[in-house]
């Protein structure tokens, strides 16, 4: 492809924007808390749409796709499950965690609300939890470095293992130079870019029939089943795929914007808006991949990269449908899924490095610029292991991200919940609920997959489990504790 193709100079434009914004996000960077949670000043649209674009990550545009262009509509019950759980995310978590991680000695970490929450002396809570940021996060980076190599290895007809490094470096470096301010204001700009994406390439898709009978006619030759939303599915599989709502609950890089907003007051703004955004670019997800079946039937003559990596089917309709610069901004927007998830976890992984094992263990009296210096070797350290663990070409997105998804889940979820809500809850209940959680995740991915049931739906079940018997069985917690845990709910209630 010519180095002038005006794809590539719109996709490289693109990318030097992002990084522009970095700069002026580095200039309004005083301190660590900046660096890694904004000082708690985003607004209501900030937070509503850099937590979407934040949440989504390459799969929106294709995983997803390309899940329902193999399958049909009954891929869509992860959509459905996942609007659920966002929307009981930002119902029930996002303000009283706001009002509790600052009540809580200001914590600026999930590590470090959790060991503030529970009077961790031994600051056990902060290592586990810490731990299980980083096991997970790294598989959960990797996705992302795949996605973003697919994508630069199909636009720039570059080696994977050459796509892989200029992708993660287009994201690392905005990351590194403006932290927090930068991931948002970034990851903004990029969910406009991924809405105007989502609605506008089913819709150009569509208008390439000379009518809706074309489309039906394709569909029924190519996936007759289509349009039917259980096919084959099994209620065990319909549920693990409405289970992904579950993972709401427990995911640090969306929660950071919870706890990043100015006030209780901006949530349910920001709630209306990021819900309005998520549901219409994962029907417009959907509607690409389902388009997409009956559009490549038409042309199997295009249709060759599309069958042998399904993933694939929103770019390819993209430059073949689009106008060059029009196609450009539309690719763009994978690129900005992509980098948008990746450049919050990136950020997450190293506030974790930095707050909860350097300033926690190692430099206690660091200084607020030595510990933005840290945080920026903590991106790089955390991007080359995604790098490396991302380096088999044929990794696929989806499973990656579901693995993660659920880890996170099932760790974090009933912790988050029940911390926010239950005031009897113990540090033992809180260590055990996140250590029987993530183990039962792993235990399942590898010993129970073929049941076919989600290993989020155990891990989350067997968490909850293990948080309520041990609390109840053990000593309550201290006056300390629980007084600190009325402060913030009645708070809460007054700026509700």
């Amino acid at each position: 492809m010519s180095a002038l193709n005006p794809t590539i100079i719109t996709f490289l434009f693109y990318i030097v924007a992002m990084i522009v914004i970095g700069l002026l996000a580095y200039r309004a960077t005083r301190n660590f808390s900046d660096y890694i949670l904004g000082g708690r000043r985003l607004g209501s649209f900030v937070t509503a749409l850099s937590a979407g674009a934040s949440d989504m990550s390459g799969w929106l545009l294709m995983g997803l796709p390309g899940a329902i262009y193999l399958s049909g509509l009954s891929e869509m019950w992860i959509a459905v499950g996942l609007i659920i759980g966002a929307w009981l995310n930002w119902l029930l978590v996002a303000g009283r965690l706001r009002v509790h991680t600052e009540v809580q000695h200001n914590a600026l970490t999930l590590p470090d609300y959790f060991s503030n929450r529970f009077n961790d002396q031994r600051k056990i809570l902060r290592i586990v939890s810490a731990c299980v940021i980083l096991i997970f996060f790294a598989i959960y980076c990797a996705s992302g470095m795949v996605a973003g190599a697919r994508l630069f290895e199909s636009m720039f007809d570059l080696p994977y293992s050459t796509a892989l490094w200029i992708s993660a470096i287009a994201t690392i470096s905005y990351v590194f130079i403006g932290g927090f301010l930068a991931v948002s204001w970034t990851d903004t700009i990029q969910a406009g870019l991924m809405i105007f994406a989502l609605l506008l390439t089913p819709i150009i898709t569509l208008l390439s029939f000379s009518d809706l009978s074309q489309v039906t006619l394709a569909l029924e030759a190519a996936r007759p089943q289509a349009l039917n939303l259980v096919s084959d599915l099994s209620w065990v599989a319909i549920i693990s795929l409405m289970a992904w709502g579950l993972g709401y609950f427990g995911q640090p890089h969306i929660l950071v914007r919870f706890m990043a907003v100015d006030s209780v007051k901006s949530i349910p703004n920001a709630r209306r808006i990021g819900m309005t955004w998520m549901t219409l670019c994962l029907g417009g997800a959907v509607a690409a991949g389902f388009f997409g079946i009956a559009y490549f039937q038409q042309h199997p003559e295009l249709a060759g990269v599309v069958n042998a990596n399904p993933e694939t089917v929103f770019m390819e309709l993209t430059k073949i449908l689009f106008n060059p610069w029009v196609a450009g901004v539309v690719l763009a927007a994978i690129l900005a899924a992509v980098m948008s998830t990746l450049s919050c976890q990136l950020l997450v992984c190293s506030s974790t490095l930095t707050e909860d094992f350097y300033k926690s263990f190692l430099r206690k009296n660091a200084s607020q610029n030595e510990l933005v210096w840290v945080g920026r070797g903590m991106v790089l350290m955390i991007a080359l292991l995604a790098i490396w663990m991302a380096g088999n070409p044929e990794s696929k997105a989806l499973g990656l991200v579901s693995y993660a998804w659920a880890g996170f889940g099932a760790a974090f979820g009933p912790l988050i919940i029940l911390s926010l809500f239950w005031k009897r809850m113990t540090l033992n209940g809180a260590l055990a609920g996140m250590v029987v959680g993530a183990l039962m995740v792993i235990l399942w991915k590898n010993l129970w997959a073929d049941t076919g049931i989600y290993e989020i739906i155990p891990g989350f079940m067997c968490s909850w489990i293990a948080i309520v018997v041990v609390s109840l069985l053990g000593k309550a917690p201290s006056h300390e504790v629980t007084d600190r845990f009325e402060q913030a709910d009645q708070q809460y209630k007054e700026s509700h």
